[in-house]
């Protein structure tokens, strides 16, 4: 139980998190008013139709926030990354979720207390802020990502979400591994294209030489290639 609470402290005690800016009482409370929670790889953290308790924050692992469309087909729409908020838009809207929520890997999540977070977002604009900054970006964001999915072709498409999962995630110490492995399937649904295409532009990709795949591992060696397929689309 310490070592869970422990990682999910991080959310608020990184100095990296947003909390960073708070007063050691505006910590306090939010520590005070707080749940921890553990997730297998694969299990669901919300789904679209629940109500939101509360603030999520990704202490640590990866997620996929994917929407549900024709057929039962899995549309991802964002990806987190420990540090990051999930669902918090439906919160602040008072709405259900729009989508749902699954752990890619082993992942802890912070939950604040709706209530309590409320009440610090009062009484500290610089938080209220930049929290309205990072719903801006992520904004800015996925109006990107709609054009790119409906006007891209499918190299374009899946240049640009190999990228995305490079900025996202970063690389392995190699420096060109990139640290997260999806299924063929979640690249697919990431890209907005069928599995069997999403295999067969993987293939491409690495027969000429701009990534290397091992299982759910990719490599990508020539970034600068990668970065122009993406760009022309």
């Amino acid at each position: 139980m310490i070592q869970k609470d422990k990682i999910c402290a991080s959310c608020i005690e990184s100095k990296d998190s947003i909390f960073q800016i708070l007063t050691d009482k505006e910590k306090d409370s939010l520590k005070k008013n707080h749940s921890c929670q553990l997730y297998r790889k694969g299990d669901i953290i919300f789904k679209e139709g629940d109500k939101p308790t509360g603030l999520f924050c990704l202490s640590s692992g990866k997620v996929k926030i994917f929407k549900e469309g024709v057929g039962g087909r899995e549309q991802i729409v964002r990806m987190a990354k420990p540090g990051g908020f999930i669902g918090y838009r439906a919160m602040f809207a008072e709405e259900s979720y729009n989508s749902s929520a699954v752990a890619l890997e082993d992942s802890a999540v912070l939950i604040i207390d709706k209530e309590s977070l409320m009440k610090v977002l009062k009484t500290n604009p610089e938080l209220t802020l930049k929290i309205i900054k990072k719903m801006a970006s992520e904004l800015g964001f996925s109006n990107s990502r709609t054009v790119t999915l409906t006007q891209k072709h499918i190299r374009g498409r899946l240049a640009e979400s190999l990228l995305f999962l490079k900025d996202t995630y970063g690389f392995e110490d190699d420096c060109k591994t990139i640290n997260v492995y999806l299924s063929r399937e979640d690249i697919a649904n990431l890209s907005n294209m069928t599995t069997s295409n999403a295999i067969r532009t993987l293939s491409t990709f690495a027969s000429e030489n701009v990534i290397i795949i091992d299982g759910r591992k990719i490599k990508i060696l020539d970034l600068a290639k990668l970065e122009r397929i993406s760009e022309l689309g």
